[in-house]
């Protein structure tokens, strides 16, 4: 564990930690002896590489388990493209847990255009949990899912703008190969542009 900790550039401790969280698989035990191998020390560089990008814990943990699963994890990383948004399995039970009696099929079919859900064999994957999480807390404060979803379509149109006016910034003074690690930068100029935009607009409200 020493060796294996040493070669990834991370303490002991927070290889114990991967590895209680289950982030990366158990070791071969030879009686007391317990082994590691590269494909250990490829999983921690993994990790170390989605945490550069933003990813949480939790996200990386879902990706492990679909990893040593068998499912895709190349569509749920976006073919290796630098992604902080993890898709959701869910049965269509689930689905109407989240949403109620709101999980029409015209609403059905409008998160299905807007591309926040698609389909797998008998399952739904919605494209983020962030955005189901947002959604359905939405819709039980009492805004209906078919305005949720007209408010995400618009929220689409501009976010694309945003992220071509981030791109074109970093492609005309720095590289390709930069957006990824400034991809953080962009997020933060949002969200602070729309908690200021948020307070000037309750400043003028009665």
């Amino acid at each position: 564990m020493e060796e294996l900790a040493e070669e990834a550039g991370i303490t002991v401790r927070t290889l114990r930690f991967y590895r209680e969280r289950r982030l990366i698989p158990p070791p071969r035990r030879e009686g007391r002896i317990a082994w590691y191998d590269d494909t250990h020390l490829a999983r921690l560089r993994t990790i170390a590489a989605l945490l550069e990008r933003g990813h949480t814990l939790s996200g990386i943990a879902e990706l492990a388990e679909a990893f040593d699963h068998g499912r895709d994890v190349a569509e749920l990383l976006g073919l290796g493209a630098p992604t902080e948004e993890v898709p959701v399995r869910l049965s269509p039970e689930e689905l109407a847990d989240h949403f109620g009696g709101q999980a029409t099929p015209e609403n059905l079919a409008a998160a299905l255009e807007l591309g926040y859900l698609g389909t797998d064999g008998g399952e739904l994957v919605h494209i983020s949990r962030r955005l189901l999480e947002v959604s359905s807390q939405l819709v039980r404060e009492g805004i209906p899912l078919s305005a949720v979803l007209e408010a995400g379509k618009r929220v689409r149109e501009h976010a694309d703008d945003l992220a071509d006016l981030f791109a074109e910034l970093i492609l005309t003074h720095a590289s390709q190969a930069d957006l990824p690690r400034l991809r953080p930068l962009a997020r933060s100029v949002m969200e602070a542009e729309l908690s200021l935009a948020l307070d000037r607009k309750l400043r003028k409200q009665p």
